[in-house]
């Protein structure tokens, strides 16, 4: 038997580390959320100074046993080699913990705290697209095609400008009332357009209604869709119709997620509360889609909470 000469032996063994390493660098991600939910930088920051392995697992909110010690120090260790936290002689026994400039920005109260964007994009909701990615590159959407664009109910244009920025051949439009949007200054690809979207939208290749249409009645929304619709070239010519909303969960079907599901309750009350809206679930937007003439649409569960949903003149 031919052995393997050492320089292909360190080479595969070190091919094999690197392949490893991607494969588990999610426990770098796992771990940090794991300390913010512990609150672990908020408990050393509020001891003062360095805090010892003993007194931090003391001081944790969690119910203290024989492995607890072991547990913490195995976590601690690793987001060490993060950069997120520091160990410093405390005596010539122990070693204390302390935060990094990086760890300071997990404080709560600090007022560039990340802290809540990192639970966010942690979240099983948010994390959950990435496991359909191949699915996504592989599917036959192309916004090749598509030259102007119409974000309807933009605002100031927060989100045309990323667009814009993002494809700089593309026309930009942001239409919205016009006491929204005066005083706003377009650029060389985003032009300011006020208006009523019950009585016109402009023409474009593609129509974005971002939480938009869960602020309205089924029949003001049914009425908005056909003025879209109205408004965007043909689907040969890569139009289409693009919804950023909710789509409400089958609380039979999403067990395990009840959190969400309530959150997008919440959501549903708000809108009977403070506008004549409601979140929908699938079926109601089949209804909404069906009565603006349109058939072909896809609804893409990519958005958190939310879903990305393509209409198709």
């Amino acid at each position: 038997m031919t052995l393997p000469n050492d320089n292909m032996t360190r080479e595969m063994l070190a091919a094999q580390a690197h392949i490893w390493n991607h494969t588990f660098s999610y426990i770098n991600s796992m771990s940090l959320k794991c300390a913010i939910q512990l609150g672990i930088p908020h408990i050393i920051h509020s001891h003062g100074r360095a805090m010892t392995l003993s007194d931090l697992v003391n001081a944790l909110p969690i119910n203290n046993n024989i492995k607890t010690l072991d547990y913490i120090f195995r976590l601690i260790r690793i987001i060490i080699h993060g950069c997120f936290f520091n160990q410093i002689k405390v005596n010539d026994k122990e070693e204390g913990y302390i935060l990094t400039p990086a760890s300071c920005l997990l404080l709560k109260d600090e007022p560039l705290s990340q802290v809540a964007f990192v639970q966010m994009e942690l979240d099983p909701n948010f994390m959950d697209p990435w496991h359909s990615l191949s699915k996504w590159i592989g599917s036959d959407n192309d916004d090749s095609g598509l030259k102007s664009f119409v974000d309807v109910g933009g605002g100031i244009g927060i989100v045309a400008k990323v667009i814009a920025d993002a494809f700089v051949e593309m026309n930009c439009i942001v239409f919205d009332l016009p006491h929204v949007i005066e005083g706003c200054e377009g650029s060389k690809n985003i032009t300011y357009v006020g208006g009523d979207m019950f009585k016109f939208i402009p023409y474009a290749d593609a129509i974005l209604l971002k939480w938009v249409l869960h602020d309205w009645s089924d029949e003001e929304c049914i009425k908005i869709l056909k003025k879209c619709k109205d408004a965007i070239s043909s689907k040969e010519k890569g139009g289409k119709e693009i919804i950023i909303d909710m789509v409400l969960m089958d609380r039979n079907v999403e067990k395990g997620d009840d959190k969400s599901y309530e959150t997008q309750l919440f959501f549903d009350i708000l809108m009977m509360v403070h506008v004549s809206g409601k979140e929908r679930n699938q079926q109601d937007w089949a209804k909404l889609i069906s009565g603006a003439g349109v058939s072909d649409y896809n609804i893409i569960p990519i958005l958190g909470l939310r879903c990305f949903i393509e209409l198709f003149p």
